[in-house]
């Protein structure tokens, strides 16, 4: 891309000085003719560049020039301002602050990137919440993340699904994590557990510092936590027919092979025999349970309900 390689042009003048165009073509690997272009395009866009002749000469930088953010590329200002989400840093308290440093990143850019961070934020909005479901009242997100940045102990009274429902706890939160519209808690004690910042009823800030573990890694957890989700999810297992051209069912399948007839037979994960009826009933003919025997047997039953109801037309 155009506009990063005139960073690099720029950031080369200004870390190793004077530098012919054979010097700049090698190290960017063009040809001499298009260092020649980004030089007068960064001449153009007001750069002070200069050219000294003879032997030892070569472009150069006015002395004492410098980028104002220096290393940043075309597609990492691109970036920058595809990274803010509005409404996740609103939520957290930090809308202004995040405006305020968008605006500051824009005018510190080079003129020659500037377009890119504009046309980033005119073409791509993040949503991250779903469709089908109201936004989650998180009124302690703000003091969770607080006490995430400081590194301080927090009291809550937290409502979870099992008896007793609403519980005293103490969290050190580890950090926070936004999944689909839903913010997330990562806390120790005890080990890093999840809670939902939308179920806490009650928060009181402390004064008590803690220290996260050294090996602790959000990202790394959240993943595993994810997977081990998924597991405890779909224990159970179903063994189907596919008719050619038909998805598969659900996010993990094992043991796929197309037989003689060319449908597909596969063992895929479910969460329980009443999800995988409704599921499975969706793909219409082009599906046959095997196992287990009772997921088989309701889906016939259901089969034959709906061949009897619409065996007669109804009556006008």
């Amino acid at each position: 891309m155009k506009s990063s390689r005139l960073i690099s042009v720029l950031l080369l003048l200004q870390t190793r000085g004077r530098m012919t165009a054979a010097q700049l073509a090698e190290e960017l690997q063009v040809s001499v003719r298009t260092v020649y272009r980004d030089v007068e395009a960064l001449s153009a866009a007001g750069v002070p560049l200069y050219a000294d002749a003879g032997h030892f000469g070569g472009y150069r930088l006015l002395d004492g020039y410098r980028t104002r953010l220096t290393g940043l590329t075309a597609d990492e200002a691109e970036a920058l301002f595809l990274a803010g989400a509005p409404g996740a840093a609103a939520q957290l308290g930090l809308g202004s602050v995040l405006a305020a440093a968008q605006l500051k990143v824009r005018a510190a850019l080079p003129s020659v990137l500037r377009p890119h961070a504009d046309r980033i934020s005119g073409r791509f909005h993040l949503d991250a919440p779903g469709w089908y479901a109201d936004a989650d009242e998180t009124p302690h997100l703000p003091a969770v993340a607080d006490a995430v940045w400081n590194s301080r102990a927090v009291q809550v009274l937290y409502r979870r699904w099992r008896e007793p429902t609403d519980v005293e706890r103490r969290l050190e939160p580890y950090g926070l994590v936004l999944k689909a519209g839903r913010w997330y808690v990562v806390a120790g004690p005890g080990g890093p557990r999840t809670y939902r910042v939308d179920q806490i009823l009650r928060l009181t800030a402390t004064e008590e510092e803690f220290t996260c573990p050294g090996d602790f890694d959000l990202a790394g957890y959240w993943a595993a936590y994810q997977r081990d989700f998924h597991d405890r999810l779909r224990p159970t297992r179903a063994v189907v027919r596919l008719a050619p051209g038909v998805p598969l069912p659900g996010p993990a399948q094992t043991d796929a092979h197309v037989e003689e007839d060319g449908w597909t037979r596969v063992t895929v994960a479910i969460e329980s025999v009443d999800r995988a009826h409704a599921d499975f009933l969706r793909l219409g003919s082009g599906i046959e349970v095997l196992e287990p025997p009772e997921l088989r047997d309701r889906i016939a039953r259901t089969a034959t309900e709906l061949a009897k109801r619409y065996g007669h037309r109804p009556a006008r």
